[in-house]
């Protein structure tokens, strides 16, 4: 279904034979790109050098513990192909897959809630280890379902690759932003601030340039500026220093209110797309920082397609479109459990993949 485009930057055509024909798809229009089985919350999503799409799996927050989480590939046309079971997980805590990303030799690393870790999964042999550990390094924490995110806990949640090797993940529980050395091991922490303290912080993250990271705050914390609109959220760039220290934090975008940002994927343009969670669309923000297009306009409109966002979250590029996960972290509508696909009309940014040795 066709939902329609706000502020739209207009659409693609092509050329054949000299003449210009109608798109095929308008710019962001919504289709589903797959189901996501049990235990279905599909959040994180990767895609391989050779189109293979990669999707994590976790649970409602307040739900039963209903077994590992599950890493699902599938073809770029949606077919689902294989699927692995995570090892290790605590029984007792359930599924908490979060992001996903890849290394040069397309070894995927996911995000664990439970426990809280990085594990590398060759997709391949289905081979497993942990890559990464985090750690408590705030005091109020209350390790309860529906507290953990509210309350300080560490929540690793977006991660993305450096040049180097370096591996950058947020902590939207803690409101700050690990690294992993090159090789796995202890994440350190790598950047804090008050103004990113909030009651959900950082979250999806990636590289603008080889010495800028870009990354979402899902609602804006109470200590930035001094008249904050804590019901927005920001996309924060962040300079790498030549010493690999963080350098300065600034805000490249606002949100409307109540828009609640996630995840995001960049386009070779410089156009952001993100998912917004708690607005149920996907959002278009310029190279310039201007909201240049969004869709579904509104909630009503959501309503209107075939299997309406519900609150999405992680974004990426197969080709010309972006995938975009269906979490549905709060309403845990078995429904809701898909994959968007959405007409972007242009490719992403490639993404920092380097070679990864165990110990290097």
């Amino acid at each position: 279904m066709v939902a329609t485009v706000a502020l739209s930057g207009g659409s693609a055509s092509a050329v054949a034979g000299g003449e210009t024909e109608a798109p095929e798809r308008e710019w962001l229009d919504i289709r589903v790109f797959a189901d996501v089985p049990e235990p279905g919350h599909p959040e994180g999503i990767t895609v391989a050098d050779d189109g293979t799409v990669y999707v994590g799996t976790q649970q409602h927050i307040t739900e039963l513990p209903e077994g590992p989480s599950k890493i699902f590939a599938y073809t770029p046309d949606g077919e689902l192909t294989r699927e692995y079971v995570i090892e290790g997980q605590d029984p007792n805590r359930g599924a908490g897959i979060v992001g996903l990303a890849q290394d040069g030799d397309g070894v995927i690393y996911a995000l664990d809630r439970y426990p809280q870790r990085v594990i590398a999964l060759d997709p391949t042999t289905g081979e497993q280890r942990d890559y990464a550990t985090f750690r408590q390094v705030k005091d109020l924490c209350v390790s309860l379902p529906a507290l953990v995110l509210v309350t300080q806990c560490v929540v690793p949640d977006g991660l993305t690759f450096g040049p180097d090797g370096s591996l950058y993940v947020t902590d939207v529980g803690q409101g700050l932003i690990w690294r992993v050395p090159p090789g796995g091991g202890e994440a350190e922490v790598w950047f804090s601030d008050p103004r990113i303290e909030s009651i959900l912080g950082a979250n999806g993250i990636a590289f603008v340039d080889e010495d800028t990271l870009m990354f979402a705050q899902t609602l804006t914390g109470p200590f930035d500026g001094p008249l904050p609109r804590v019901d927005t959220s920001k996309l924060y760039t962040l300079d790498i220093r030549p010493d690999g220290s963080p350098g300065a934090l600034e805000t490249f975008w606002q949100s409307r209110p109540l828009d609640g940002m996630d995840g995001f994927a960049i386009a070779e343009s410089g156009n952001i797309y993100i998912a917004m969670a708690l607005a149920k669309s996907v959002v278009v923000v310029s190279p310039q920082g201007r909201e240049i297009g969004r869709n579904p306009a509104n909630l009503l409109e959501n309503q209107l397609q075939e299997v309406p966002f519900d609150d999405p979250a992680s974004v990426a590029f197969l080709g010309d479109r972006v995938l975009v996960t269906n979490h549905s972290l709060f309403l845990g509508n078995p429904h809701s459990f898909v994959v968007h696909d959405v007409y972007a009309g242009e490719k992403g940014k490639p993404e920092y993949r380097p070679i990864i040795r165990a110990g290097s």
